[in-house]
Parts: C-alpha cells; sequence; structure tokens
C-alpha cells in the first residue's frame, strides 16, 4: 500500500480490520515492506480457554475466555482483562494490537496484550467473580508471568479481581509473584497512582491539546460520555481544575446542562458500574449528548459513538478519545478536515499501561514510589508522547490516529526486524 494521506480513507469493516488497516498504512508512511506487515496483522499468540464454575445455586456453567499476545519483540506483552457479555475473539485481538501501540507511544519496553471472559459480571454474585477469576488464572497460567504477559483491570474488573487472579498465580507457581499483574490493592504491592492513571493521561492530554487551541481549561465547558472508571475520575479530577463539565452519560442516558452539572452529587450517586441517570427524569440519549454545545468532548464509553452520520454536528473544539475505538475512521477524516484537534485513544487512554509499568517496576525493584513521584513520571511521558504524535502528524501532513500508529508501530516494527524476524 502506498503513502496516504488520511487514515480514515479506509473503510471500516469491523473493529480488527479497520486496526490492521490503519496498521498497513502507518507501516507503508515508515517504508516497511508488506513482510512487516504481515507479522503485526495478527497475534502472535491467540489463546481461547473454557472455564468450568460452579454458581451459588449449585449448577456448572462453562465460560468462554481469551488471551491475545500481540508481539513481544520489545518485551513482555501487558494488556487488560475484560468481563463482559459481548467480548469476542476478534475485540480482544484489536484491542491487544492497540496495547502494544499504547506502548510503543509512551516508550516503554512492552508488547501489547488482552484479555477477555464473555459474561456479565453485573448478574453474578462475589463468590461467583472470585471463582471465575481463579479458573481464568489456571486455564492461561502457562503463558502468563512477569517476564512473559502481565494481565491487569479493564471493563468490569478492579483491583479486587487483581488480588485474587493474583493470589491464585502465586499458588499455582508456588512463590509469591506480585509483578504477575497490575492494578493491585497497594497492600499486595500496588502503585500510587494507578487506579486513578487513565483519567490522569486523558486530563494531561486534555491539558496540551488546550494549551494548542489557546484554550483555558479553567472555565471550558467539557462533556464526558461514558461515568464508569475512566469517566467519573476525570469528571472529579476536571471539575477540580476549574472546567465546567456540562454533560455526562452512562448506558441509560445522558444529562446535560449548559450551566455546568454538580460532579461531587453526581459521583456520590452513581452505582458500582457507573450508573447515574436512572435517578433524574429529564435525560437525553446518548447521541444528543456529544451534538450539544461544548469545548471539550470525551467519549469515555463505547466503540463506533461519532462516525460520518454525526461527525459534522459534533460542535466541539477539541476530541479527546478515553474509550477505545469510538471516532471511526470515516468521522476521523472529517474531524480533521473542520480543523476538530482528535486525540486519538491509542495516545489518550495510554496512562494505564504507563503506570501498569511503573507498577511492574516497583515489584522488581521491591522499592515503591510516593504518588507525587509517580504523577510526576506519568506527565513527563504523557507530554513527551503527545508531542511526538503532533509533530509527527505535522512532519507527515497525516491526521493524527495515522500518526499515533506511526509512532506507536515504529519501535515493535524496528525490534522485529533486528530480532531477524522479518
Amino acid at each position: 500500500m502506498g503513502k496516504v494521506e488520511s487514515a480514515a480513507r479506509v473503510v471500516k469493516k469491523d473493529v480488527l480490520a479497520s486496526t490492521q488497516q490503519v496498521v498497513d498504512q502507518a507501516l507503508s508512511n515508515l517504508g516497511y515492506v508488506e513482510d512487516m506487515f504481515e507479522l503485526l496483522k495478527e497475534p502472535q499468540r491467540m489463546l481461547t480457554v473454557r472455564i468450568p464454575i460452579k454458581l451459588d445455586n449449585g449448577e456448572v456453567k462453562v465460560f468462554t475466555g481469551y488471551r491475545s499476545q500481540h508481539n513481544d519483540a520489545v518485551g513482555p506483552t501487558k494488556g487488560g482483562v475484560r468481563f463482559h457479555p459481548e467480548v469476542t475473539e476478534n475485540e480482544v485481538k484489536a484491542l491487544s494490537i492497540w496495547m502494544s501501540l499504547k506502548c510503543g507511544i509512551v516508550d516503554v519496553p512492552y508488547g501489547g496484550g488482552k484479555g477477555g471472559i464473555v459474561c456479565d459480571p453485573r448478574t453474578m454474585s462475589f463468590p461467583e467473580l472470585e471463582r471465575l477469576s481463579r479458573g481464568y488464572v489456571r486455564a492461561i497460567s502457562q503463558v502468563v508471568g512477569p517476564t512473559k504477559d502481565i494481565p491487569a483491570p479493564d471493563v468490569f474488573t478492579n483491583s479486587q479481581i487483581m488480588a485474587w487472579m493474583m493470589d491464585e498465580y502465586s499458588r499455582i507457581r508456588e512463590f509469591d509473584s506480585p509483578g504477575f499483574i497490575t492494578g493491585k490493592l497497594l497492600v499486595l504491592g500496588g502503585s500510587h497512582g494507578r487506579e486513578t492513571a487513565t483519567a490522569m493521561g486523558v486530563t494531561i492530554c486534555i491539558e496540551e491539546a488546550a494549551k494548542k487551541n489557546a484554550l483555558d481549561l479553567e472555565g471550558a465547558k467539557v462533556i464526558i460520555q461514558g461515568f464508569g472508571n475512566a469517566g467519573g475520575f476525570l469528571a472529579e479530577i476536571l471539575h477540580q481544575r476549574g472546567a465546567i463539565v456540562v454533560g455526562i452519560s452512562d448506558a441509560y442516558g445522558a444529562l446535560y446542562d449548559e450551566n455546568g452539572l454538580d460532579i461531587e452529587y453526581l459521583l456520590s450517586k452513581r452505582d458500582s458500574f457507573g450508573t447515574v441517570t436512572t435517578l433524574f427524569k429529564r435525560t437525553i440519549t446518548n447521541q444528543e449528548l456529544l451534538e450539544r454545545e461544548c469545548d471539550i468532548l470525551v467519549p469515555a464509553a463505547i466503540a463506533n459513538q461519532i462516525t460520518e452520520e454525526n461527525a459534522s454536528a459534533i460542535k466541539a473544539k477539541i476530541v479527546v478519545e478515553t474509550a477505545n475505538g469510538p471516532t471511526t475512521l470515516e468521522a476521523t477524516e472529517i474531524l480533521s478536515k473542520r480543523g476538530v484537534l482528535l486525540v486519538p485513544d491509542v495516545l489518550a487512554s495510554s496512562g494505564g499501561v504507563t503506570v501498569s509499568y511503573f507498577e511492574w517496576v516497583q515489584n522488581n525493584l521491591g522499592y515503591y514510589w510516593s504518588e507525587e513521584e509517580v504523577l510526576g513520571k506519568l506527565k513527563d511521558k504523557m507530554v513527551k508522547a503527545f508531542n511526538n504524535v503532533l509533530d509527527t502528524a505535522q512532519r507527515h501532513q497525516v491526521d493524527t490516529r495515522l500518526a499515533a500508529y506511526m509512532v506507536g508501530v515504529r519501535k515493535m516494527a524496528e525490534a522485529s526486524k533486528f530480532r531477524g524476524w522479518v
């Protein structure tokens, strides 16, 4: 494939196919031949497992789980484990590729990994979730570890689930292994700043994007689609920094007030899954929220929210992707042509893997940093990554999504070449 002007010229087929095609464009723009794309378009390993779990009612239910390891040329693979009823093999593959890109963008010595279990944790009891978490680790234990593949929290998983997984792995291996997994509780070797890392990384990108647009963050109007872990923390952080959060949403609807929402009240009322709009009678839809007036729009929920159908109606000056793949490739082109600054997901949401890397380093050292040290190191990484992506976009005259892919894939491609794989 020859050099192209925009990542959005690719026709979107599905999440894996569209990811592969932008990787192809990025490699082409960097001067790599087709052989490199053949290596990087699919994970090196893709494991499917079946996990039998005894439910509280005595019945046995068999769950399907996945673990994808995209590329370990740079170092061990790294990526979260999600519990969700709509997890698919192709989604997990694509997410592992995105993790490789994120690691390259923030320059940490990892390749991308990702895992998932097809389940609905909202309908499961605490003991059932523990049995499922431990069963997953038993099923994948041969291919993961501190120097192989390091899991972390993701959609509908948290530090408690990571604790169960770490404990199960330590039992299997017969030694304590905190570096096997990140996103742990502090008392089990977790890192300060990990819980809010994704939101802090997004905040840093928002601050840098605001500077580029000569926009003062204090007083800027922000809409956040999604009020779960990342979206909730982000709303709290931005509110504390003087931004006016005028809109938020969850799976059931959205709230909007041009004068600003009471974020502290909403955070106190949301449930463990980030749901709060069910408490209100006057709500709007998620799609309506995306098109409301604001300075900064943060899609922090699910994929394919900004499409070619609504991209022209987006009124924000800056769009900062926090969810995975919230903007389609066609919409990326439309926003770019309109002069909207798009901070792509693989850049904006890389704060999580960055602080996971810090946690792993601390586990290996047996020496732990203060929250101030962690956040300082995170800011250094994120600012450098942000400027690198924007400089690449300007230098190669491509949109920011393609530029981020070019930055993300470069180190992995070089390492694969020097190892003699291609």
